[in-house]
């Protein structure tokens, strides 16, 4: 019985592994591997989608790997000013309520619940509710 569940985990992860790959984050790679791995191999594919579906959409981040350097171009080509930010600018800190102006991220880029601000001359996306940066574009 465990070997079998061993192998159903094995296959639900080789199934969904390529489909999960193309998440976006964390929250969409755990949503998505979890119900690819579902489909491909019931409750225990579920789990196992999850867990590889959350690791491989944070490596690839809320922006796709593709898409960072097109994004930053765009950024660059609408000359948003920047605001200065005492504090480091890294993923986990939050942006004043007061003083940023936060930017919608065009559909082609498919960040739907975010917003991009400028600080420090660092392109970073913002939750818009807690003004807590997401990710830092590079």
């Amino acid at each position: 019985m465990i070997r079998r569940l061993i192998g159903i985990a094995a296959l639900a992860a080789v199934v969904a592994l390529p489909v999960v790959a193309q998440a976006q984050g964390v929250p969409g790679g755990v949503e998505r591997g979890s119900r690819d791995g579902e489909r491909a191999a019931g409750p225990v594919g579920a789990v196992v989608g999850g867990v590889i579906g959350g690791v491989v959409g944070g490596v690839a981040g809320v922006l796709g790997v593709d898409e960072r350097p097109r994004f930053r171009s765009y950024v660059v080509e609408q000359h948003r000013p920047s605001y200065q930010y005492r504090e480091d600018v890294r993923v986990g800190a939050v942006l004043p309520e007061e003083g940023v102006t936060y930017y919608d991220v065009p559909p082609e880029y498919g960040v739907r619940d975010y917003r991009y601000t400028v600080v420090n001359n660092r392109t970073v996306l913002v939750d818009p509710r807690t003004h807590r940066i997401i990710e830092v574009i590079e």
